[in-house]
């Protein structure tokens, strides 16, 4: 209902306009009697509401039904040239109906009459006026539809970067460092010979660290023999009170992860979950098809503040960036379980930071090319069509309603070929691409 209200009120502000504009043209531009115009206003008005609200309402149905059917593919030409004659017959039907209401239920006309009576230059002219309003309407859509596209666009190659920096910055969490160097000081004073075992274990632990910082995939078999040096120092702190079970290796040998995944999940499931000697907690390591699952029985602290997932959304944002196949998070009263898919050179999208930006370059510029072909097609339509609807006006009426309709697309061409070509109508070409260049190369922003 609260919809409905919000769209009735567009459909009047629209035909208020509308009314506006026709009422300016009548006065200044043409012979008609002033007192005559002033005196039936009110009349006019009214009528011209009655045939905005219900065109209006129906398009914007219509279109919203289109747009949960098609999503952003509605400007593929095939499901555009749906979209947009499916608003012209809608726009028909509306005249049809405000008509009727105005004629038969407000008027004294008989219904078979009107429909006896009805001729298609009674159509004519709302409909041209739905047609530029259609046209305005999809154009502010497009627009729309291209400016989130770039803004997606900056944001994954923003997000690239910062997913690659959340993954070294969350690789070890400082909490883990200090909780080390802690059990170490310990060790030093109580067993020798085991502080030298943690000492060594830590030193692989880091090493491995600087090993793989930069790299977006490792083998399987690479971090099970890191988680297993890792197990090691959280078996010496908390000795009994965890119980692992971790493969040797992996079935297939070239099966590759994200790097560092395993320790974050290992890391997450002792930070987030009780673990004493009375309520052990249980880590298991295995494959299922072609997958690596971590899981644990589940005994969550109670704390007061929440998990911020900053370790588990760093694991998703990585393997985002590699493949389209998704890490699963399954969470039951008893267990938790974390599934990271095991890719291979042939399925998976190994991309350095350059081939990443390469591509989105290419993307960008087929982006611009596609955007000046549809220029150039608008303008073609806008050469043959336009000419058409003067011949009409001119054998039709001595109303120049054509002047409308040419210069609302008109904008909208215009506008269509400052977007095609980069160009900002007060602040030059390629400015938003100057500028955003400029915010990066700016260090201090």
């Amino acid at each position: 209902m609260q919809k409905f209200i919000k769209e009735f009120f567009k459909g009047t502000l629209i035909g208020t306009a509308i009314y506006v504009v026709f009422m300016v043209y009548f006065y200044f531009f043409t012979d008609v009697d002033k007192t005559q115009l002033w005196r039936g206003a009110w009349a006019e008005y009214y009528e011209n509401i009655i045939f905005s609200i219900i065109i209006y309402m129906l398009n914007i149905y219509w279109f919203d039904y289109i747009l949960k059917r098609f999503d952003k593919k509605i400007w593929r030409v095939k499901r555009f040239s749906i979209a947009f004659g499916g608003n012209l017959v809608v726009s028909l039907i509306a005249i049809f109906f405000a008509r009727l209401i105005r004629l038969v239920i407000f008027g004294d006309e008989v219904f078979m009459e009107f429909l006896l009576g009805e001729r298609v230059h009674n159509y004519t002219q709302s409909l041209i006026i739905s047609f530029v309003i259609n046209l305005i309407f999809y154009g502010a859509y497009y627009y729309k539809y291209r400016q989130d596209n770039k803004v997606k666009e900056q944001k994954i190659i923003a997000g690239t970067a910062s997913a690659r920096f959340d993954a070294l910055k969350n690789q070890l969490d400082p909490h883990f460092l200090f909780n080390s160097l802690n059990v170490l000081t310990s060790l030093i004073e109580e067993d020798p010979y085991q502080a030298q075992k943690f000492t060594t274990s830590l030193s692989k632990v880091y090493r491995y660290v600087l090993e793989q910082k930069n790299k977006d995939l490792v083998t399987v078999d690479e971090e099970l023999n890191f988680a297993r040096t890792y197990v090691r120092l959280l078996k010496m702190r908390f000795e009994d009170s965890i119980v692992f079970d971790i493969p040797d290796q992996a079935t297939d040998p070239e099966a590759k992860i994200v790097p560092l995944s395993l320790q974050l999940l290992l890391e997450n499931a002792v930070k987030h979950n009780v673990v004493t000697a009375s309520r052990p907690l249980h880590l298991k390591v295995f494959e299922a098809g072609n997958n690596l699952v971590v899981s644990n029985n589940l005994q969550a602290k109670e704390v007061v503040k929440k998990s911020s997932g900053v370790g588990l959304q760093n694991i998703k944002q990585r393997y985002q960036i590699l493949t389209n196949r998704e890490v699963s998070i399954e969470k039951t009263e008893t267990d938790f379980r974390v599934t990271l898919p095991m890719l291979n050179q042939q399925i998976s999208r190994v991309e350095t930071q350059d081939e990443f930006l390469e591509e989105k370059r290419y993307e960008k510029a087929k982006e611009r090319v596609e955007a000046i072909k549809g220029f150039y097609g608008n303008l073609t339509a806008y050469a043959l069509v336009i000419p058409f609807l003067w011949w009409i006006n001119y054998r039709t009426t001595s109303f120049i309603w054509a002047i409308f309709p040419t210069l609302g697309w008109g904008f909208g061409l215009a506008a269509h070929a400052l977007q095609a070509f980069g160009y900002h109508p007060l602040l030059g070409k390629d400015w938003e691409e100057r500028k955003i260049k400029q915010y990066m190369e700016d260090e201090n922003f």
